[in-house]
C-alpha cells in the first residue's frame, strides 16, 4: 500500500478507517471508510466481543484495500474511556521533624499511586496489580495533620500526606485490540491512547505548557484530557455523551432512536428538521427550539464533563477544546462555559480543519467527528508508543512508552512500594519535663539508595529499555540526642528592680535532682526539672531574705486589737501584695519591714493621752509640767510611753486617779539650789505670794525672790 499510514478509530457505534500520505508539506487524507457495529461488541471503549468487532474491522480494512491495495499494519488508540482513574492518599509521621527536600515528597507520591494500583486491582477482583499501567497522575493536594496546605517542604506537625489521582490503563484492552487485529489479518504497528492523539494534533507542542482539558464527546462516553506543563497531566471519562441528547429528543418528540439520531445531526447542519412521530404528527424542529426542549439533558451532559474536568484538575483549566460528534451538540460549548465560570470564547468545538499539519485537499470531511482518527494515524507515526523491558532488582519489568518513563514509573509497576525502603526511626526517647512525659523521636531512617545502570539516581531519571536499576532499603536512623540546650532551647528569664536595684531571675535545670552542664545528652527515663523563681516568696528565698508577714496582734484590756505598722509591707509598682505574686518583667519591688512599736503608738492609735499637762512660767521661762494620767501593766511589768510592745502581748490600761499639780513639782523640771538662794527667800504665783504646796495651774507664772 505504498508508503500510507493506515489507523483505525474503534469506537462503541462504529469503526472508521483512515489513510494518510505523508509529504514535505504535512499529511493529506487519501481515503476514510466508517461502519457502525452489527451488535453491541464494545461498551466504554472495551472490546467485549472479539470476533465481532474483528468482523467490522475486516470490512473496514477490505473496503479501503479495494481502492488502494493490501494493507498489513495499522495504527490504533486505546480509547480514553478504557482508563480507570482511582484517588489514593499515602501518609507518613514527622515526629517533629519536617519533610526537607522534593526527593521525599516524591516518594510518598509514589507510595499513593501504588496503593491506587493496589485499589485498582482489588475493585475489579484482580490478583496481579500489574494488570494495570499507570500512564500518569496528579496531585490533589497535600497535607499536614489533615489540615490542607501548598507544600510539604519545611512544614511541622505529626503526620503529612498526600492526595493524588493517578490513571491506569488495563493490559486487556491492549490484549484485546491485538486480539481483535490479528484475526481480522492485521499487525499492530503504533498504538497510542485517543485523548493523546487529539492533543497532539490540536495543540501544539510549544502549547502544551497551557492548562488546557480536551474533551472528546463520542456516543457513550465523554474522554477527558488535562495538558500542563508540557505534559498531560490527567485523563478521566463520564458515561454521558451524545447518546443521552439522542434519548432526550426521542423521548420528547415521540421518536424512534434511529429517527432521532438522525434529526439530530440534521437539525444541528441545517439549522431545522420536519419530524414524524409515532403518532403520525409532522413537526418542524429548529436549532433554537431543540436547545430549549432538550436543555435538561443538555445541562446533565455539561455538569458531567464539568465535574470530571475540576475533579482532574482542581481549578477550571484556561480552555476547553471538544471534538467527537457528541461536541455539537446545541449550545453545549455556553453552558459548559458557565459551569467552568470561564468566558465563552474559551470553549470550543474544534474540527479537523484546526489540525496544522493536515494539508487542505477536497476530500476532508467536514465536522469534528474525524479529529482523534486523524490525530491516531498523525501521532502513531511521529510518536509510537513502544513496549520496553527494564530490569528492577533482577525482576523483569514490560510497560508502554506512553510518556517518558521515569525510575518511579518502573518502581510502581514492579510493585515497589517506596515508602516502605525507608531505614527504621531510631530509638526515642521518653523523659519528665517538669512532670510530663516529653517523647525525643530517634533520627529518621535514610531514604532508599536507588542506581541506574550502576550510576546513583532518583524517582525522576529517565529510564530507557534495557536499564537495569537497583533500589536498596536505606540504613536506620539513630537512637535520640538531644542535648539540654537542644531540649530547653531558650531559658526563660525575667528582669526585675528590688529596692530600685536590678536583679535577673534565671532558670536553673536540674536533671535527676543534679545539676548538669546545657551540653548533657539527655537520657531515657530522665527527670527533668526547670526552676526558676516566679513569685516573691521564691525570689526572697534564694537572696536569703524571706521576712515574716505574720499579722501584728496585741490584746489591751483583753480586746484584741491589729497593729498594721507591726506588718512587714510588700510593694510591687506601688500596690501592696502578698508573698505569693507572680514576679513579671520590669516589676519593682520593694519590702517595708515592719517598725519598732512602743506604747505611745498603740495610745495614738486609741487616740489617748498618757500624760495630763500644763504650761507654766517659772521665772519668765515656759515650762511643760506632766504626770501620768494612765497606769499601763504587763503582765505586772509597769509600762512607760516609749516601752516596746511585742506581737501578741497582753496589755491592761487603767486611768490613775488625778491629783494637783503644786508648787515644789516645778523643780522636777529646773535646776536650782535653794541654799544658795538663803534663808530670805519667798514664792510668788502669779505675783501673789504662796507656799510650797499651794496648787496651780496652767498658765500661772511662778517666782523665787
Amino acid at each position: 500500500m505504498n508508503n500510507y499510514i493506515f489507523a483505525l478509530d474503534i469506537g462503541t457505534r462504529s469503526v472508521t478507517g483512515i489513510i494518510l500520505e505523508k509529504d514535505s508539506e504535512g499529511y493529506s487524507l487519501i481515503d476514510y471508510y466508517t461502519k457502525e457495529h452489527k451488535v453491541r461488541s464494545m461498551h466504554d471503549g472495551q472490546i467485549h466481543h472479539v470476533v465481532e468487532v474483528a468482523n467490522v474491522i475486516k470490512d473496514v480494512k477490505d473496503a479501503l484495500e479495494e481502492k488502494h491495495g493490501k494493507i498489513k499494519k495499522v495504527s490504533v488508540a486505546a480509547a480514553g474511556r478504557s482508563l480507570k482513574t482511582v484517588e489514593s492518599e499515602a501518609t507518613i509521621q514527622l515526629e517533629k521533624k519536617p519533610i526537607t527536600d522534593h526527593e521525599t515528597v516524591k516518594h510518598l507520591e509514589l507510595s499513593a499511586v501504588h496503593t491506587a494500583q493496589l485499589d485498582l486491582a482489588s475493585q475489579n477482583s484482580a490478583h496481579d496489580y500489574s494488570n494495570y499501567y499507570c500512564v500518569g497522575y496528579s496531585v490533589l493536594r497535600y497535607k499536614i495533620d489533615g489540615e490542607q496546605i501548598g507544600s510539604l517542604i519545611e512544614q511541622s506537625g505529626s503526620t503529612a500526606t498526600v492526595e493524588i489521582i493517578a490513571t491506569f490503563l488495563p493490559k486487556i484492552v491492549v490484549e484485546s485490540l491485538l486480539a481483535a487485529l490479528n484475526r481480522a489479518g492485521l499487525e499492530m504497528e503504533a498504538l497510542t491512547l485517543e485523548p493523546i492523539a487529539a492533543i497532539h494534533v490540536l495543540i501544539p507542542e510549544s502549547m502544551r505548557r497551557l492548562n488546557v482539558a480536551l474533551v472528546d464527546i463520542g456516543a457513550g462516553t465523554s474522554d477527558i484530557a488535562i495538558t500542563n506543563h508540557g505534559t498531560v497531566a490527567a485523563y478521566g471519562m463520564v458515561p454521558i455523551a451524545g447518546d443521552e441528547i439522542t434519548e432526550a429528543m426521542s423521548d420528547h418528540y415521540l421518536l424512534d432512536y434511529p429517527i432521532a439520531e438522525e434529526m439530530k445531526r440534521k437539525i444541528v447542519n441545517e439549522g431545522e428538521g420536519v419530524v414524524s412521530d409515532i403518532l403520525g404528527f409532522d413537526t418542524t424542529i429548529t436549532y433554537d427550539t431543540l436547545a430549549s426542549d432538550i436543555k435538561p439533558s443538555i445541562d446533565k451532559l455539561a455538569n458531567a464533563i464539568a465535574e470530571e474536568i475540576l475533579l482532574l484538575n482542581a481549578t477550571p483549566p484556561k480552555a476547553v477544546m471538544l471534538v467527537g460528534g457528541g461536541s455539537l451538540t446545541p449550545e453545549l460549548t455556553t453552558v459548559l462555559s458557565e459551569k467552568l465560570k470561564l468566558p465563552t470564547n474559551r470553549v470550543a468545538v474544534r474540527e479537523i480543519d484546526a489540525i496544522q499539519t493536515l494539508n487542505k485537499t477536497e476530500n476532508l470531511p467536514s465536522g469534528p467527528d474525524f479529529v482523534t482518527p486523524i490525530g491516531i494515524a498523525i501521532v502513531a507515526e511521529q510518536n509510537p508508543i513502544h513496549y520496553i523491558t527494564v530490569n528492577v532488582n533482577e525482576q523483569v519489568i514490560r510497560m508502554f512508552e506512553m510518556k517518558q518513563l521515569t525510575v518511579g514509573d518502573c518502581l510502581v509497576q514492579g510493585g515497589i512500594e517506596i515508602n516502605k525502603l525507608y531505614g527504621k526511626p531510631g530509638m526515642a526517647s521518653m523523659v519528665l519535663l517538669n512532670g510530663k512525659e516529653v517523647t525525643l523521636p530517634g533520627e529518621f531512617g535514610q531514604a532508599p539508595s536507588i542506581l541506574l545502570n550502576e550510576k546513583p539516581a532518583t524517582v525522576d531519571s529517565i529510564v530507557n529499555n534495557g536499564d537495569q536499576i537497583k533500589i536498596e532499603k536505606g540504613s536506620d536512623g539513630k537512637a535520640a540526642n538531644v542535648t539540654l540546650e537542644q531540649l530547653i532551647e531558650e531559658l526563660p528569664s525575667i528582669n526585675i528592680f528590688y529596692h530600685n536595684q536590678p536583679y535577673t531571675l534565671k532558670t536553673t535545670i536540674y536533671v535527676n535532682n543534679k545539676r548538669p552542664s546545657l551540653e548533657y545528652i539527655v537520657q531515657d527515663k530522665d527527670e527533668i526539672e526547670l526552676k526558676q523563681p516566679k513569685t516573691i516568696r521564691e525570689f526572697l528565698e534564694s537572696l536569703g531574705e524571706l521576712p515574716s508577714t505574720k499579722a501584728f496582734f496585741i490584746y489591751v484590756n483583753n480586746e484584741k486589737m491589729k497593729l498594721k505598722d507591726g506588718e512587714t509591707q510588700i510593694l510591687v509598682n506601688g500596690s501592696l501584695v502578698s508573698l505569693d505574686y507572680q514576679l513579671k518583667q520590669n516589676d519593682n519591688l520593694v519590702i517595708q519591714k515592719n517598725k519598732k512599736i512602743v506604747l505611745k503608738d498603740i495610745l495614738k492609735i486609741m487616740e489617748l493621752d498618757y500624760w495630763n499637762t500644763i504650761e507654766v512660767k517659772f521665772n519668765g521661762k515656759p515650762i511643760t509640767m506632766k504626770q501620768a494620767k494612765l497606769e499601763v501593766t504587763r503582765d505586772d511589768e509597769r509600762l512607760e510611753e516609749e516601752s516596746e510592745i511585742h506581737s501578741l502581748d497582753n496589755v491592761q490600761l487603767k486611768e490613775r486617779k488625778p491629783e494637783p499639780f503644786i508648787f515644789q513639782d516645778i523643780f522636777r523640771y529646773i535646776d536650782i539650789d535653794i541654799q544658795s538662794v538663803g534663808g530670805n527667800f519667798k514664792l510668788y504665783k502669779n505675783n501673789q505670794e504662796t507656799t510650797f504646796f499651794d496648787t496651780i495651774h496652767n498658765g500661772d507664772h511662778l517666782e523665787i525672790k
